[in-house]
Order: C-alpha cells, then sequence, then structure tokens
C-alpha cells in the first residue's frame, strides 16, 4: 500500500512518527509538501500533478493541514477524493473543524455540552454578548491556534479596551464565551481514532495563565476518561466527520464541555505522556478503511430520480413511534432505515425487529414522496402581538377663519 502524508513540516514530531508506523507496517510511504500540488480538473479524470509531473497513484493520504493554509490545503484532499484515495479526514471535515463559529454551530443541533458562545463583530456586539454570558468572559478570534488569539476580559472595560486593540487595524471578527471557573488554568485533550478514543491527557496552565496549551508551557499527565467523556469526545468527531480528530474539553460542572476539535492534533505531547502509540493507531485505521474511501452520499444517490436521504426526528404523535421498523412498513413503502440516533448513540443498519421511540431520529433512504409525509411539519412561529394606538382625529373649529 502506498500512502502519502501531505506535511510542510516533514522534520516535525508528529510527522515523523506517522512516517515511522507507515514504515513499520510495510507500507510505501512519501511526505509530500501540500503547497507543491497542482490541481487539474476535467471532465471523467481528475488529476494532481506534484512538482510540476504527474502525481504516481497513492492508496491513502493522511492530511496534516496548517491552519495558515486550510482552503488551498483543503481543495488538495478534496481532488484526492474525486480520484478515488482514502484521506484519514476528508476535506469537508477539515474545512469546518478549522472555522470556530462553524464547527459550534453544527455541533448546537446535537447533544454535545459547550460553553455559551455568542458571535460578535463589533465592539457595541461584544458588550450586548457579555450581558449575556457575563463576566469574565473568553474572547476568540475566528482564526487562531496554539492558544493565540485567545483572550480572558475579566470585566466590561477590559473586554472594551480588548476590542478596540482588535479593531484598530482591521475589523476582528471574535467568538464571546463564556468563562468555566471549575476548569480554570486547565483541559482535556482526547484523541479519537475511527471509532474510540485511545489516550487522553490532561492539560494544566503554569502560574497564573489561562491557557493550557503545551506551546504556551503548559503541563500534561495521562488521564482515564469515563465513559460519558469518552462519548462526547467520540460523538463531537463524528458529527465534524473526523476521523482522527484532538477533542478539546472543559470539565465543566453538570459535565464535559467541548471546546474544540481538531482535525490535525498534534502527536508529541500525548504520546509522551500517555505511552500510547498514537501514530501507529492512525496507520491501523487505515489498514482498515482503505477500501472503503468516505462518498458523498448524497451526491452519489440523488443521481436516481426521485430518490434521496433525509434525517428527521419522531415525535410522540407520529405514525412510526412504539413500532418496530418491520412494523411501521417503511420497507415496503420503499424507504430503508439507514441508521437510529438515540440519546446522542447511532445504531447503525438497524433490524427490522427494532422498536422506535418517540424522541428517536432516522437517517433514511427512499423515495422523495414518502419521506416528505413522514418529515414532520415546521413549528408554527410564534408571532408577537402588536397594539396598535389610534390617534385620536384632531377637533376641527368650524368657526376658523375664512369660513
Amino acid at each position: 500500500m502506498r500512502i502519502a502524508i501531505l506535511s510542510r513540516s516533514p522534520r516535525c514530531y508528529s510527522t515523523r512518527r506517522l512516517r515511522e508506523a507507515c514504515v513499520a507496517a510495510g507500507y510505501e510511504v512519501k511526505v509530500l509538501d501540500t503547497l507543491r500540488f497542482g490541481i487539474e480538473v476535467q471532465e471523467g479524470e481528475p488529476k494532481l500533478s506534484f512538482r510540476g509531473k504527474r502525481l504516481r497513484d497513492y492508496d491513502a493520504v493522511i492530511p496534516r493541514i496548517g491552519a495558515s493554509m486550510t482552503f488551498f490545503g483543503t481543495a488538495v484532499v478534496r481532488q484526492f477524493e474525486q480520484m478515488g484515495v482514502y484521506c484519514v479526514n476528508p476535506s469537508h471535515a477539515i474545512s469546518v473543524s478549522r472555522d470556530k463559529l462553524r464547527s459550534i454551530q453544527v455541533l448546537s443541533r446535537h447533544r454535545i455540552g459547550f460553553p455559551t458562545t455568542v458571535f460578535a463583530k463589533d465592539k457595541q456586539a461584544v458588550m450586548a454578548a457579555l450581558t449575556r454570558v457575563g463576566t469574565p468572559a473568553i474572547i476568540k478570534l475566528l482564526e487562531g491556534t496554539q492558544g493565540i488569539g485567545v483572550i480572558l476580559a475579566d470585566n466590561r472595560k477590559m473586554a472594551e479596551a480588548v476590542m478596540e486593540a482588535l479593531q484598530e487595524g482591521a475589523k476582528q471578527n471574535v467568538l464571546v464565551q463564556s468563562f468555566v471557573a471549575e476548569s480554570r488554568g486547565r483541559d482535556i485533550r482526547a484523541l479519537v481514532v475511527g471509532d474510540r478514543v485511545i489516550a487522553a491527557m490532561r492539560r494544566s496552565a503554569v502560574g497564573d495563565e489561562f491557557r493550557s496549551n503545551v506551546h504556551r508551557g503548559g503541563t500534561v499527565e495521562n488521564i482515564e476518561i469515563d465513559e460519558e467523556y469518552q462519548r462526547c469526545a467520540v460523538h463531537a468527531a463524528q458529527i465534524m466527520g473526523l476521523r482522527f480528530a484532538g477533542v478539546d474539553m472543559l470539565e465543566g460542572p453538570d459535565g464535559p464541555l467541548v471546546l474544540e476539535v481538531n482535525s490535525s492534533p498534534g502527536l508529541e505531547g500525548i504520546e509522551r505522556a500517555t505511552g500510547v502509540d498514537v501514530a501507529q493507531a492512525v496507520v491501523q485505521l487505515i489498514a482498515e478503511e482503505v477500501l472503503l474511501p468516505e462518498i458523498d452520499i448524497r451526491q452519489r444517490l440523488s443521481l436516481r430520480n426521485g430518490y434521496g436521504v433525509t434525517e428527521f426526528p419522531i415525535l410522540p404523535n407520529s405514525e412510526l413511534a412504539g413500532k418496530t421498523i418491520q412494523q411501521t412498513g417503511l420497507r415496503d413503502r420503499d424507504v430503508i432505515v439507514l441508521s437510529i440516533t438515540r440519546d446522542s448513540v447511532t445504531i447503525p443498519n438497524p433490524r427490522s425487529d427494532r422498536e422506535l421511540y418517540a424522541g428517536d431520529s432516522l437517517l433514511c433512504y427512499g423515495k422523495l414522496i414518502t419521506l416528505r409525509g413522514l418529515v414532520p411539519p415546521p413549528k408554527p412561529r410564534k408571532t408577537k402581538k402588536v397594539k396598535t394606538r389610534i390617534k385620536p382625529e384632531r377637533a376641527i373649529d368650524s368657526e376658523t377663519p375664512g369660513d
């Protein structure tokens, strides 16, 4: 098997370890500079060139896309996907995880805890956001890694000064997040490979520093996280579409709170803290999944006219609630249940005797006309009653001059 590692830093720890793991498994591996690719788009035959020459065939790709080159890097990964090459992390998942606002928006429709977050565009919006989240609060730039662009504002006056500094040159869009006092100066990094957490560490800040990033002098220790934290980390990575991810979580008063889902997590800190061979686990994942590359199921299945994929909740008054899949007769109506999501747990390819409950979410493929009849109608929007004030007509004096 031939594996390509997309990286601009062939000598950095993470790239070296991944390369060593590929060699140890007996695979041919090359580290390719992401910015040296040329993308050739033509009908029926997508191609890539590297340093001006036609790229040889590869079986799998491990993307290590830096934040500064997300756009071009994901374009290269996307071209590999069009060529039928297995990519550990797909291009769309890298794009979503790299955008802090977009990733929070994606997580928000699922049962994943995260700090209350408000998107703000200017100083006035930040002041309004502080009313929602309170102080102290965290102000984050939309793009930033290793703790850069993350500021703790202890009060409104400090937040105002921060925004004035950020907007003095270029206008900066920011996220304002509630500060989790219970987890001040520490967080948990869980490494997800495939569908399980293979290693976890607690990162702790030094001194008065509230950011626990290792690059800012933070210390790390190996920990065993409980089932709730494991479920949260795996679910967050799956929502993003990532097969290899670092999930950063705070230890909130009511359980885990996701801070970020990283599509190119560093290996050095967690391998040294835990002793787990993360690189070997990634290569093993490739061996298991290279024959099953990710596809855009909506794109493929929409080729058949009148058929499609949709996901919808089962309401208490639904005809499906309380019945097994077989009893619903969905298969007879040309609808296949691909998966059931129940309390944040996904049940793939459910058996026909699986009972459906109110609150379940079904992912189905089938006739669009049937699916439309199963999707609950949207909730009616509440309209505010507007009181109209009728001004009394001004009395007209019949004895005005001129009459």
